[in-house]
Formats: structure tokens, C-alpha cells, sequence
């Protein structure tokens, strides 16, 4: 395709790939193809973009959103976020495009969508996007913008703040809402969606023929109701996130903010990561960690484990990592993660692991679902 005759509306990118196997990785990939779809069809009714692609590594098991078109990678060579991204942006037509990663969208509708398109309309060099740290989720105008950063970006977190340090190009952050905050990356955000009854036709399919166990995750977000309970929340969670349960709980609320940004800065690589929960854990031991200390802190808890497994040194394949995330232990194989995992499920309180998505967008979510329960349980006496 070629450049002569620009479009007035925006190019509108979403890449699927990098998850993909049995058992709970097979759930990931096969939900964050159904909540690309999704996406791409609300783009479509949005009526705002001149072009739709999904780029991934391999045919999607479910048809294609008619008026979407697939882009696959070249198997002849690896990926490469950066590289790809300029590729396909520089084949278009559109001279200001929209990105989302596959699971950055799970609860978007049309409004989100048409503002995003409305933010980089007009002759103004701008970036908008749900995170200027850790980006999943952006829009530029211009498009050729994307192919000049130096080095091209190896993940889509770091797009914004390249753009802006690069280039001086004014960025703004989309509203923090449970929509633009939410990204599906562990099998516990699937879980939120699935209790809260949340998600696109394919995705909530789905989630109906997995049917999970919410029993946990419920007794967990119930304490955010409770004016009596106090919550701890920790790891990569944001000053916003604790202002948020602040202000839209009735619980106290105790909060470990650690190591922001870590996998932007490539912290969880190269061994520099620290974790005052991983430290404690080290100390005293997982079985104490959860079965004595943090029921002192909280009548429930929200952890990003992320940071404690960098920090401990633990290198759990996908697998595992999933398998912790629901509290299947049984099916771990790293000891030592295992161990943890036994340990928290073993608590006289409920908690709850994850990643970075629990501490942001899924707080926020559960937080939704459990005011409408409280609602409709109270018209109900």
C-alpha cells in the first residue's frame, strides 16, 4: 500500500503473540485473541478509523472482524515490537494511527475508542496514551513518528516517554478509568472479568466454558466494603491507585508501593530489583509471611508477585507464574514459588496474587462489582 494520498481518520493496530501452549498459557492466548476481536469490533462500530489490522503470529482461531484485516508476522525472522510496529504503521495510509496491545482492552467501548481518535486529530504532533511509564495502550499523530525513535522500542511500555524524550512531543495521559487502567496479563484478571460478568461477547464465551472458582478472589473484594476491614495492597501499584481506594472504598487501606516501572527499566533482569515483601519473605519464612504477619496487616490482601520473584531470584516460566497467580501450588514446579503460593493460600485471610494488572485496572474492577453486589443485596432486604 502506498503513501501518496494520506487518511483523515487514524490507523487502528492491535498485535497478539508472545503467549501460547497448554493449559493456562492456551487460556491466555486464547482470551487475549477473543479481547483483540472484541476490540477491533468496537473499533469498527466506532465508524472512527480509516484501517483496522491485527498483527500476530499465527491465524486466530476465531474469524476476523469484518473490516479488520491480519497482518502476520514473518516467520523468516524474530520479532521485534519496534520494528514491526513501524512496518506496518509505514505501510498505511493514515498519517496518526492507535495502538493496543491484545489485552489492553477488555472493557474499551466506543467512547474510549472516539476519544482516543479525537486526541491526536488536527495538525498537532501528540501522543496520548493510558500510562506515560508503562504504555499499553497509545495514539500519535504523526505516524511517521514511530519509525524515528533510536533505538526502535522493544515493547510497547516505553513508546511515550521515547516519543517525549526523543522528540519533545507534548504526551497526556488518557482518564484513569477501570477501562483504560485494565490489561489481561494473568490468568487473576481473567478471574475479575469472569466474577464481575465484564468483557466482549467473544471473551465473556469464553470465560463461561472455563466457569473458574471465584470463591477466593469474592471473599477478598467483599473487605472493600467493609468499613471495619483495612486491605493491604502491594507491589507496583500507583500513588493513583492508593487515592482511588481511598476515596471509592469503605476499608482502610495499607499499601506497599514497590519497584514501579521495574520491567521498563529492565530491573527484573538484570537482578537490581528489590522487595521489602521479598525480604520478609527471606526472613522469616513463606508459611509465617502469610500465616501470621500480613493477617496482622490486613483482613485481606492484593499482592503483585512480580516484584518478589525478581527480587528472590526466582525465574518461573509462564506456566507456573499462571498457576501461582490462581493458587494452584499442586501444579508448580519451581519449589521455592511453590512454597510461597501453598503458604498464601494456606492464610486464615484471603489472598490474592498477580501481576501488575491486579494493583491497577483489576483493583478497580473488583472494586465496580462489589459496590453493585452491596447495592443490589441491600434492595433486597
Amino acid at each position: 500500500m502506498g503513501n501518496a494520498k494520506r487518511s483523515t481518520e487514524p490507523l487502528f493496530v492491535v498485535m497478539l503473540g508472545g503467549v501460547d501452549g497448554d493449559g493456562l498459557e492456551g487460556l491466555m492466548r486464547h482470551a487475549l485473541e477473543a479481547s483483540a476481536l472484541d476490540l477491533l469490533e468496537t473499533a469498527a462500530s466506532s465508524g472512527r478509523y480509516s484501517d483496522m489490522v491485527l498483527v500476530t503470529d499465527r491465524e486466530p482461531g476465531l474469524p476476523l472482524v469484518e473490516g479488520a484485516r491480519l497482518v502476520l508476522d514473518d516467520v523468516t525472522r524474530s520479532f521485534h515490537f519496534g520494528r514491526d510496529l513501524a512496518a506496518v504503521v509505514g505501510a498505511s495510509e493514515a498519517d496518526r494511527f492507535v495502538y493496543a496491545g491484545a489485552g489492553a482492552g477488555p472493557l474499551l467501548g466506543i467512547g474510549e475508542l472516539e476519544a482516543l481518535a479525537d486526541g491526536i486529530a488536527g495538525d498537532k504532533a501528540f501522543c496520548l496514551t493510558n500510562n506515560f511509564y508503562s504504555a499499553d495502550l497509545f495514539a500519535v499523530n504523526p505516524a511517521t513518528l514511530v519509525a524515528e525513535v533510536e533505538p526502535w522500542p522493544s515493547a510497547d511500555n516505553s513508546v511515550p516517554r521515547s516519543l517525549r524524550e526523543q522528540f519533545g512531543i507534548e504526551t497526556a495521559e488518557v482518564p484513569r478509568t477501570t477501562a483504560t487502567q485494565l490489561n489481561l496479563d494473568s490468568p487473576i484478571d481473567l478471574l475479575a472479568i469472569a466474577l464481575a460478568g465484564a468483557g466482549g461477547p467473544r471473551l465473556r464465551a469464553l470465560l463461561r466454558d472455563w466457569a473458574p472458582d471465584t470463591t477466593r478472589l469474592a471473599a477478598a473484594a467483599r473487605r472493600f466494603t467493609d468499613r471495619h476491614a483495612e486491605v493491604l495492597i502491594a507491589g507496583r501499584a500507583s500513588a493513583r491507585s492508593w487515592q482511588y481506594l481511598e476515596r471509592e472504598t469503605a476499608c482502610r487501606v495499607r499499601m506497599l508501593a514497590e519497584e514501579r516501572g521495574m520491567t521498563a527499566a529492565g530491573r527484573d533482569i538484570n537482578g537490581s530489583a528489590r522487595s521489602l515483601l521479598g525480604q520478609l519473605i527471606e526472613a522469616v519464612g513463606p508459611e509465617r509471611c502469610f500465616g501470621e504477619l500480613i493477617p496482622e496487616l490486613g483482613g485481606a490482601a492484593f499482592i503483585d508477585l512480580r516484584p518478589v520473584l525478581a527480587h528472590l531470584g526466582i525465574d518461573a516460566r509462564a506456566s507456573d507464574r499462571f498457576a501461582a497467580d490462581l493458587g494452584d501450588f499442586g501444579s508448580i514446579e519451581e519449589p521455592r514459588l511453590r512454597a510461597i503460593v501453598e503458604a498464601a493460600v494456606a492464610s486464615p485471610v484471603p489472598i490474592v496474587l498477580g501481576g501488575h494488572s491486579l494493583v491497577a485496572g483489576v483493583l478497580m474492577l473488583l472494586n465496580d462489582w462489589v459496590w453493585d453486589e452491596h447495592g443490589r443485596l441491600a434492595a433486597a432486604d
